[in-house]
């Protein structure tokens, strides 16, 4: 307990978590067969095992943790390559491993940490050898980091899962821009992606049967739903906008979600608790997620290590990008991705996800308080 009491403030923030995150499933459990209706004891329970990995993760250096890095990311790939043979299909996703008697695990959840730790190593270690930083060096840096991204993103695209894809890309932009490189890569990086595109949604929008030819038609699908997602929405966005709409200023009261949408624990955990709170209790919970954040932020800008540095930006990008999207989802102004409001939303492997990466923001913080007393 020692480990907690040292970092009063993320734990004062994980506490809100929980309390929020349990009262908002609690809510929409209302809606679920007696089955799947307590979820929210499914929820405590991974909040308990997730809380006790923090403490085991905590009796280990991050040091070893970024020395293993290689490992737990070969590790990750070889069980999301796994996924495309071994697992059964849900909702038309092969991305989950069904574990008998526990439940569900899924690896694109994990593979964020390892991206974040294998890209915060490789950047580190590439100022620890490079004597002279050059352009060539640079784009060697870029190559490297930009295929470690690549690898997992096709097969997680595999799957499908869209949102996890760009979710490692956020990973790969935030890392490398913090990276200290010459800031013209990105002019070029931009450049490429903006001509990739444009020929992309030339092809989608003016030669259908050349894109089909060459992508398949499902993933034409898919993209069409992306484009297309406030046409195209259907019962969940409506539902959750009329929930959200309809709650007024202090919502429609604690358990009451008169309103029925789909995945409302997971994926429109916002919806719920906005449609419970209403618009108060909304600004509330954004004004609580902001400050976690800053405090994120703070704690990269203030951290002794340059590779703790890495690693904490990483994390604050993921989090920061999550909650933007899952938000913004439930209000109509991005695509529905399947992703989740970190550390809210129902789910073992999310939440685990996450608690690792506050576990390791502890661990990071613990480490770096002995370096100042000592210094």
């Amino acid at each position: 307990m020692k480990i907690l009491h040292k970092n009063k403030i993320i734990i004062f923030f994980l506490v809100l978590f929980i309390t929020i995150s349990l009262i908002s499933i609690y809510s929409a459990s209302m809606y679920l067969s007696p089955t799947l209706g307590k979820l929210y004891y499914k929820q405590l329970f991974w909040y308990i095992i997730g809380i006790f990995i923090i403490i085991l993760l905590n009796k280990i250096n991050i040091r070893s943790i970024y020395k293993y890095s290689t490992f737990i990311y070969t590790t990750n790939i070889l069980l999301l390559v796994g996924l495309l043979f071994f697992s059964n299909e849900i909702n038309g996703s092969k991305s989950w491993y069904t574990i008998q008697g526990i439940g569900s695990f899924q690896p694109s959840e994990f593979m964020k940490i390892s991206l974040i730790l294998f890209n915060s190593n490789i950047i580190y270690n590439f100022y620890k050898k490079e004597k002279k930083i050059s352009s060539k060096t640079e784009l060697k840096l870029i190559t490297t980091m930009l295929i470690i991204t690549l690898i997992p993103s096709i097969l997680t695209f595999l799957q499908p899962d869209t949102g996890a894809v760009i979710i490692y890309f956020i990973i790969f932009l935030s890392m490398l821009f913090s990276s200290g490189i010459n800031k013209k890569w990105f002019i070029y990086i931009g450049s490429i992606l903006l001509s990739i595109f444009i020929i992309f949604f030339y092809l989608y929008f003016f030669k259908e049967n050349t894109f089909i030819n060459i992508f398949g038609n499902n993933f034409f699908y898919r993209i069409d739903r992306l484009i297309n997602w406030q046409n195209g929405s259907g019962m969940q966005l409506n539902n959750s906008l009329a929930a959200i709409g309809s709650s007024g200023l202090t919502g429609h009261g604690f358990n009451n979600t008169p309103i029925y949408f789909p995945e409302a624990g997971t994926d429109f955990i916002f919806a719920v608790y906005a449609s419970n709170f209403g618009l108060i209790g909304s600004i509330i919970l954004i004004t609580i997620l902001l400050l976690f954040d800053i405090y994120l932020i703070k704690i990269a800008k203030d951290i002794y290590s340059i590779q703790d540095k890495y690693t904490i930006i990483g994390i604050t990008s993921v989090i920061f990008y999550q909650q933007i999207q899952n938000i913004g989802m439930t209000f109509g102004l991005f695509p529905i991705t399947g992703i989740t409001l970190p550390l809210i939303s129902y789910g073992g492997s999310s939440l685990l996800s996450y608690l690792l990466l506050v576990g390791i923001i502890i661990n990071i913080l613990n480490l770096d308080k002995k370096k100042k007393a000592y210094k």
